[in-house]
């Protein structure tokens, strides 16, 4: 049970993992031989370094360093594939591999425990770290997420990964892929899922082993990469103003990081579009990132209220997409809608349709209304609809010539990605209001807190959305899409001039709005103490059209208490799941 009293804590920026090339290994580890006639029961897994020295910087401003030591777990003969679920919030998480025998593909069931969650395998590596004295000052674990930044290490490896770009840290996230393709590497750093370490300038050695559990587990031979570390002290000023760059720096994001004003990085290799992408730009960025606009990558802590959010912005460091970085600043484009408006009959086909289906609330804290709202107490929430499928939920605005709303559309599609009907499905209006910015498609969700007897006490006033898959809430449902072509632009739902915007759902992923942003929040000045249920509803209205409206709706228990101006929330568990 959690309990979170009135606070204001500050939102961290995150990114989402980056595709690196590994260009350099250590020596010894070769080009694997052409494979056998029959596949191996599974890959042949090594851990390597892409470097044997790497340099640090500490920031005086906040001293410690994130020690990305370039350490690689590789797989050749076959992609290390584990598929890990849940059947509900009831039961554990569990994992299995994908094996292979006589060239076909068997689930094979990993022992009880294995994970924990859905962020990675917890203490796969083992890092010991000592000075120049050979004194050991570092002794730690770290958890590994088989699809953090990756590139190939030998040319004949697929051009591109199938896996997705990270593994989620939502707490009501239902089932997940993690992946090394075959001939591939996987970065072991867990980023800024790590705790920073407080080192002196100076000279170190880490050491960097698998634990001996996924050792025996996955058949991984026990040779530790040894590599030198240097640590630097810098300002951020000195930074600023064009001093030399060290290798690691605030800790954004998981791989290569640097502070801004670096050059930017490379694109991420592009996928095949779906039919609701075909004929959509190329997006631009540094490489995939999540949750930028909507939340950050992990559930949110209690956060600012905008008018004190946007002037502690504006006194902090400017931030901005740099290589191995992407916060969101680097406008991408939105996926092109139809050229104009559908005509002909509508028509709504026997075809696979999207399913729509809330998560249940969290990210919950008490907030007060700031010097723009004196007075006010609030319950803020973040919230989540994701889309189960087996098809994308596609919608396309029209505006006419004049108009402030536009007019929205679902498509339809069949088998082969064509599209094959049409139906009218409300509208899309501009929202100003910092935080948002874009077009929203009216009634996609609505959020209601219900008394103890589920019954309406409060409803947001927010029930319209910009569609974004930030979060990837269920990777293993039919139809997944592990490569969701508009993962977090933040110009996904066009500009204020726009004459026509296509705002996209995909399969497989959720799009969350976290409780920072306007109208993710009830108004409980006058509520009395007591038990209450956040209630998070997708397709209130039920225009969209979908495979099933039966599991649109989500509760989450909350219990209310102290005094106004002082009030608190306590959040129950969820059955297994203790996370507000």
């Amino acid at each position: 049970m959690t309990s979170t009293r009135n606070t204001r804590l500050r939102r961290p920026l995150l990114a989402g993992t980056t595709a690196l090339a590994v260009t350099a290994v250590t020596a010894g580890v070769v080009a694997a031989a052409p494979e056998a006639a029959k596949a191996p029961t599974g890959p042949k897994l090594s851990l390597i370094a892409a470097t044997d020295s790497v340099t640090l910087t500490s920031w005086k401003e906040e001293p410690g360093v994130f020690l990305d030591l370039g350490t690689y777990l590789t797989a050749e003969g076959a992609p290390l594939e584990l598929k890990v679920t849940r059947t509900s919030y009831k039961d554990p998480v569990v994992v299995t591999q994908t094996v292979y025998a006589g060239g076909k593909a068997k689930a094979k069931t990993l022992p009880k425990g294995t994970v924990k969650d859905f962020s990675g395998l917890p203490g796969f590596v083992e890092l010991t770290l000592t000075d120049g004295k050979g004194k050991k000052v570092l002794t730690r674990t770290e958890d590994f997420c088989p699809n953090n930044a990756s590139g190939r290490v030998r040319p004949d490896a697929p051009s591109t990964s199938k896996y997705p770009e990270s593994c989620p840290t939502n707490a009501f996230t239902l089932g997940s892929v993690w992946g090394v393709e075959k001939g591939w590497a996987a970065n072991t750093y867990a980023g800024s899922y790590t705790d920073q370490v407080k080192l002196k300038p100076g000279k170190y050695t880490a050491k960097v082993s698998v634990a001996k559990k996924y050792r025996d587990l996955f058949g991984i031979a026990d040779k530790p990469s040894a590599v030198k570390v240097t640590v630097v002290e810098k300002s951020w000023e000195e930074e600023a103003n064009g001093g030399p760059a060290g290798r690691s720096a605030k800790g954004y994001g998981h791989a290569g990081h640097q502070m801004p004003g670096a050059h930017e990085g490379h694109q991420m290799p592009g996928h095949a579009p779906t039919a609701a992408q075909s004929g959509a730009p190329a997006t631009s960025g540094a490489g995939v990132s999540y949750n930028v606009g909507h939340g950050p990558l992990k559930a949110a802590p209690p956060a600012l209220p905008w008018a004190a959010k946007k002037q502690q912005a504006a006194r902090s460091l400017r931030v901005g997409d740099t290589a191995g970085q992407t916060d969101g600043s680097r406008k991408a484009p939105a996926l092109a809608p139809l050229a104009k408006r559908p005509t002909g009959r509508a028509a709504v086909p026997d075809v696979p349709k999207p399913d729509l289906r809330s998560l249940p609330a969290y990210g919950i804290t008490i907030s007060d209304g700031g010097e723009n709202v004196p007075g006010k107490d609030y319950l803020a929430f973040s919230a989540n609809v994701w889309n189960a499928g087996p098809a994308q939920l596609v919608v396309d605005g029209f505006r006419k010539p004049g108009k402030d709303k536009m007019d929205a559309f679902q498509y339809f599609y069949d088998a082969k990605g064509k599209q094959v009907g049409f139906t009218p499905t409300g509208t899309m209006e501009w929202d100003p209001r910092p935080g948002h910015v874009h077009w929203h498609f009216t009634d996609f969700a609505s959020y209601r807190l219900l008394k103890a007897d589920q019954k309406e006490a409060v409803r947001s006033g927010k029930e319209a959305f910009c569609l974004a898959n930030t979060d990837a809430v269920d990777y293993t449902v039919k139809g997944a899409n592990w490569h969701p072509y508009n993962t977090d632009l933040s110009t996904a739902c066009g500009q204020e001039n726009s004459i026509s915007v296509r705002e996209v759902l995909d399969v497989g992923s959720g799009d969350t709005y976290t409780q920072d942003l306007p109208g993710q929040s009830f108004d409980i000045t006058d509520l009395p103490n007591g038990t209450y249920y956040i209630q998070v509803l997708a397709n209130p209205e039920k225009r969209l059209k979908e495979t099933s409206t039966a599991n649109n709706s989500a509760l989450r228990k909350v219990v209310l208490g102290g005094k106004k101006g002082k009030r608190t929330v306590t959040v129950p568990a969820h059955d297994l799941v203790n996370a507000n």
